[in-house]
């Protein structure tokens, strides 16, 4: 069963929450973020991404940038920029895009689900961005943003969740991005808490750095902590948890900086391409190839008796095209290849490579999340960047404390 635990949230004001809101640390630049802001001291990038309230060049790892993020936070919370709830509470948070709404509950998980493989995980970690959000968190002593979690659905919280969304929101606003967010406090508390009792588990759609964060941060309160209990606010972290039919997940594309010469005639001899093909794939299995201003069709091909990870789009290219053609085996650390969310759309492939940037852009099929809930209960993992969840958590919404 899945723990759902209601938190004392510090939140902002109906006033204020516009300004506060920002988007998650690790979609933006440092760069970007200082854009972001600029003259506005209380947008939250000022806690997530510290490092922007430093001299340009400041190595994002120093000592200096913890300090800063924590400083920032405390001040927030003293001088009243965000304010503490009386008593525990979980809300529930809706976002709506294009007309399209996601509504999820917003509450604390246990550290030991993550530990005990209740809530699954479906990709690696890396050590250096554990290292870094670890010491975020034990030096603020809060967990500054929640992960995105989803869950099988579930008729009894469904059921909650209307419930609660027929009242008046805590607050409501719509962000730059046109995405509207909506937040409202639950009634039923312990109903909600209930009802995940019965949930077996709960999957880590985005923030799996954080997770295993908020599990590295308690084993060491806890190692230092004589009188622990397990019931302290460190062995929990706050999440948003959506059904998995709220789920909407875009393509996460490549892009490929250096190509062999003749690279088309090898494409070419190895598979069939279609020449002026869509740039976005009209379903599984397809790719489109941007090279030299045009756009090909290519189908990816299947391994015989394929699992769930070798189903995917994402492991076929990686086995079939970038490491046997482009030498790239390893793309969590390869230079030659990146990424882009699907969000930014097949123009910025083509602005990639008609700028010199990249020589080869490459537009996927989206993975379905019911890939994702198979690979996960499987107990595999998928590729790295397999999925690009959209739209974003705003962050500063609820911090919890410990």
């Amino acid at each position: 069963m899945a723990v759902l635990k209601p938190f004392k949230a510090w939140h902002p004001t109906p006033k204020n929450v516009e300004q506060i809101a920002c988007v998650p640390y690790d979609v933006v630049s440092v760069e970007e973020a200082r854009t972001l802001a600029a003259g506005n001291p209380e947008s939250f990038l000022h806690v997530v991404r510290p490092e922007i309230d430093l001299p340009e060049g400041t190595d994002p790892h120093d000592d200096e940038v913890y300090h800063k993020g924590a400083e920032n936070l405390h001040a927030f919370l003293e001088n009243g920029t965000l304010q503490q709830e009386n008593k525990p509470q979980i809300y529930v948070y809706q976002l709506i895009r294009n007309g399209r709404p996601q509504t999820g509950i917003f509450a604390c998980v246990s550290v030991e689900d993550y530990d005990d493989e209740v809530i699954l995980k479906h990709e690696l970690t890396r050590p250096a961005k554990e290292d870094d959000r670890t010491r975020h968190i034990l030096t603020q002593q809060a967990h500054a943003e929640p992960v995105m979690l989803t869950y099988k659905d579930d008729p009894t919280a469904e059921n909650l969740i209307k419930e609660t969304v027929e009242e008046e929101p805590l607050f409501e606003f719509e962000a730059s991005d046109g995405v509207i967010h909506k937040l409202w406090r639950a009634k039923e508390t312990k109903a909600f808490a209930k009802a995940f009792k019965s949930i077996s588990h709960l999957y880590i759609a985005d923030g799996h750095h954080r997770c295993k964060s908020a599990s590295r941060a308690a084993e060491q309160k806890r190692k230092n902590n004589p009188g622990h209990t397990g019931n302290e606010e460190y062995n929990f972290f706050p999440a948003v948890i959506f059904p998995m039919s709220n789920m909407n997940i875009l393509p996460y594309n490549r892009v490929v900086h250096s190509i062999p010469d003749n690279f088309l005639d090898t494409l070419q001899d190895k598979f069939t391409l279609t020449v002026g093909a869509d740039p976005s794939p009209s379903k599984k299995g397809e790719i489109s190839i941007y090279l030299d201003g045009n756009w090909y069709g290519m189908e990816l091909p299947l391994d015989n008796n394929p699992n769930s990870v070798q189903k995917l789009d994402v492991h076929r290219l990686q086995e079939f095209v970038l490491s046997p053609l482009l030498d790239i085996d390893d793309p969590r650390r390869n230079e030659n290849i990146s990424f882009v969310g699907g969000i930014r759309g097949t123009k910025e492939l083509e602005k990639n490579v008609n700028s010199g940037k990249a020589e080869l852009a490459i537009s996927m099929y989206a993975t379905s999340i019911e890939e994702l809930i198979k690979v996960s209960d499987e107990g595999r993992l998928m590729p790295p960047k397999s999925t690009w969840f959209e739209p974003k958590l705003r962050s500063g919404l609820l911090v919890h404390t410990f």
